[in-house]
């Protein structure tokens, strides 16, 4: 029996090849596309492991530091402390901001967008939580001032000198897969300084409200000596931090630490699930609908074009499939012999565009997380839309006259 696929696809190769690669490209980008919401996915994991924390206090009536801005005073962390169950807890900010290389002369190299990097600057407390877990290289900070951890997707190196708000750090060590939910890198500085980056207000801000200070008369009162510089002083400093992480004794409850932090410390507390509801379930659910959608387009534009290629290619051998019919060949053979074509381009585009999201997804500048179990829900879907798409040339093949073989 003639096979009527393999005839066209050996006979028309070339259009054929040309055809699965650029379906492959479109399955690469599906691909891609999955990958890009299970990298989102795995940044936010990332981010709770990463805090060590079995417990997030915020402030009250907010969903955390990674959701929206939480604001509490750092003496909070000595009453969290004193709650049973707990095992350590530890302040830390979050800043996310411009991070930028300084020159030698402590000079930021403005400007350029190669030393310019997008990046979470976290402030933590050497040997609690929130200290990055692991370095790849380099040594741990071991000073209160001026020395920074980076994430390696930030391009910084061991020695870089670099600018955060009005001071300059030292790159002592490197870590890696330390990153924001939203896919930042990570950079770590102490504690005290994270507070002055992130809270306390420049020189020019401060000398101004110095002199709205000492212009209020019922701050600046002549038989109460001393009021104006204690108050300008309580000005310069600033005792905010936006969580306190908190690792809870091994068999307690996470919430059973949580619940007393809520009605006794008049602060909100969130447990590692709860957390990651919020990063997942909320943070990132409009791109995951939004990729949800990308996904529909793209399936339905590769449906239309393996459609449109089987039906011409049936359409281009018309006569052949008459021949067919006249010696006595079933419709079933026939309509077979049209879906394996449609599945063997289908097949070769699947390839193609595996290989193609492979070696592109490192080169996006967000984590991509390619996993088998998409790559094989997506040749049930490629092999699902091939078959569909093959159903418009099946019937123009059965509706095919013998007599066409004989006639002009």
């Amino acid at each position: 029996m003639i096979s009527l696929a393999g005839r066209d696809i050996l006979h028309s190769w070339g259009k054929f090849v040309l055809t699965g690669i650029g379906l492959g490209l479109l399955v690469g980008v599906t691909l891609t596309m999955a990958g890009v919401y299970r990298g989102m996915v795995d940044d936010a994991r990332a981010l709770l492991n990463n805090s060590g924390a079995d417990l997030w206090v915020v402030q009250q009536d907010t969903q955390g530091p990674y959701a929206e801005s939480s604001s509490l005073r750092d003496d909070a962390v000595r009453g969290v402390l004193g709650i049973a169950g707990v095992a350590r807890a530890a302040n830390v900010t979050y800043l996310t901001m411009q991070v930028r290389r300084s020159t030698s002369a402590g000079e930021t190299l403005a400007g350029s967008s190669d030393k310019d990097v997008r990046a979470m600057v976290v402030g933590f407390e050497p040997g609690q939580p929130g200290e990055p877990g692991y370095l790849v290289s380099g040594r741990r900070i071991t000073r209160s001032h001026y020395e920074a951890v980076a994430d390696v997707r930030t391009g910084f190196t061991l020695g870089d000198r670099i600018h955060i708000r009005r001071h300059d750090y030292t790159v002592v060590g490197l870590t890696r897969r330390m990153v924001s939910s939203g896919g930042d890198p990570m950079v770590f500085i102490p504690l005290k300084d994270a507070q002055e980056a992130q809270f306390l207000k420049d020189n020019d801000a401060i000398v101004n409200e110095r002199a709205r200070t000492a212009a209020n008369p019922s701050l600046n009162r002549p038989g109460v000596p001393g009021l104006l510089e204690a108050i300008q002083a309580s000005q310069a400093n600033n005792r905010n931090v936006n969580a306190i992480l908190v690792q809870v004794q091994p068999g307690i409850d996470a919430e059973s630490v949580a619940e007393p932090v809520r009605r006794w410390k008049h602060l909100e507390a969130y447990t590692r699930d709860q957390m990651e509801e919020i990063l997942v379930a909320k943070l990132i659910a409009t791109s995951a609908r939004q990729i949800g959608m990308f996904l529909v387009i793209l399936a339905i534009v590769s449906a239309a074009i393996v459609a449109f290629i089987i039906y011409t290619m049936t359409l281009g051998k018309i006569r052949e499939i008459a021949v067919l019919k006249l010696i006595g060949t079933r419709n079933r053979t026939i309509a077979g012999m049209i879906l394996q074509q449609a599945l063997g381009l289908g097949l070769i585009g699947f390839i193609v565009g595996k290989v193609a999201a492979t070696f592109w997804a490192p080169i996006f500048p967000k984590y991509v997380l390619l996993e088998s179990g998409d790559a094989v829900r997506g040749l049930v879907a490629v092999v699902v839309i091939c078959a569909l798409a093959s159903t418009l040339a099946i019937r123009v093949a059965l509706k095919v006259d013998p007599a066409a073989a004989i006639g002009g």
